[in-house]
């Protein structure tokens, strides 16, 4: 699926932004692109970058607007045409929308993305990971996620999915990293410490397209509070967009005495923070993401059911996990 958004995002350093009546132009890196400007409904720029405040009128002229970020993707601000509220309507009708339907999904999702990426790592080492009854709890879990009526039991259900998620996944490393489960800042051990860094970069690519797409990024549905929508749609994506980097470079070797353990935390040097945020860059797909967003943005407006997508490399890419 590709995505069919009308917000365009610049990111990075160093691109000049300009326009003409109908144009909108983006030189970054030796590299001039055209965008027709009724396409571009929102602008997000990301990082540092030039822009003729001529672009910016013309932009706000036709209702459109400008939201700046930090280089992390932390929101700094929005400019909104003169007298507007652009987005008010989607807004609304996220917070009206009850949560249950979406929650679930949002579960389901990410535990098949889960169980996926259990039987993937069972099928790269040759060997199973599970304890004795462990898979059918999880499969079972996943069948009942349909039928659990309050937020509390999804709740409930999603977390334990989600610690014995990490905990079987901790089997497939040596023992030496000390990895046994998702634990807290500030970490202990190096795999921890590397998951939080992916999911923070996964975190500022998804909140910049949520606020793209109008949507309010402290309104969540399987969470409350402040950022809780974003924390919402990366669940699913956190295993093939972040965690097969991150256990896959722990199961290498690359790691092993390149991280030191104070008494307060967890201390990755910069080598395994290059080669990590290498692989990151190579795994977190953005058009996913779009697509994810867009869809939960069609779905709260009424324009359709919520469909979250994740994705796997090569054969695993939209494979249902089967109970054995």
């Amino acid at each position: 699926m590709t995505s069919e958004h009308s917000w365009h995002v610049v990111a990075g350093f160093g691109a000049h932004i300009k326009s003409t009546g109908t144009t909108l132009s983006i030189l970054y890196k030796g590299e001039q692109k055209e965008f027709p400007l009724p396409s571009v409904q929102h602008l997000l720029l990301v990082g540092g970058h030039n822009i003729h405040t001529s672009a910016v009128t013309r932009l706000l002229r036709q209702g459109s607007s400008v939201s700046f970020f930090d280089a992390d993707g932390t929101p700094v601000g929005m400019l909104n045409p003169f007298g507007s509220d652009v987005g008010a309507d989607i807004r609304e009708a996220q917070r009206a929308r009850m949560p249950h339907t979406f929650a679930r999904k949002i579960a389901q999702v990410t535990l098949k993305s889960r169980l996926l990426s259990i039987e993937r790592t069972e099928d790269q080492l040759g060997e199973s990971l599970f304890y004795k009854g462990e898979q059918e709890i999880m499969h079972n879990l996943l069948s009942d996620i349909e039928y659990l009526v309050t937020m509390d039991e999804i709740r409930r259900v999603h977390r334990l999915a989600g610690d014995m998620y990490y905990e079987i996944m901790a089997r497939s490393l040596s023992p030496e990293l000390g990895f046994r489960r998702r634990t807290p800042r500030p970490h202990q051990d190096p795999v921890n410490a590397m998951l939080s860094l992916g999911y923070a970069m996964l975190f500022g690519n998804t909140i910049v397209s949520v606020i793209g797409a109008y949507l309010d990024p402290d309104h969540g549905f399987m969470r409350e509070g402040e950022r809780s929508l974003v924390v919402d749609l990366i669940d699913p994506l956190k295993t093939s967009m972040v965690d097969t980097a991150v256990f896959s470079i722990a199961r290498a070797g690359l790691i092993d005495g390149r991280y030191r353990v104070s008494t307060k935390r967890c201390h990755l040097n910069e080598e395994v923070i290059d080669a990590l945020i290498a692989a990151l860059r190579a795994s977190i797909n953005q058009e996913i993401i779009d697509d994810n967003v867009l869809s939960l943005s069609q779905a709260v407006m009424g324009e359709g059911s919520l469909s979250l997508a994740y994705q796997f490399p090569g054969l695993y890419k939209d494979r249902v996990p089967q109970s054995r």
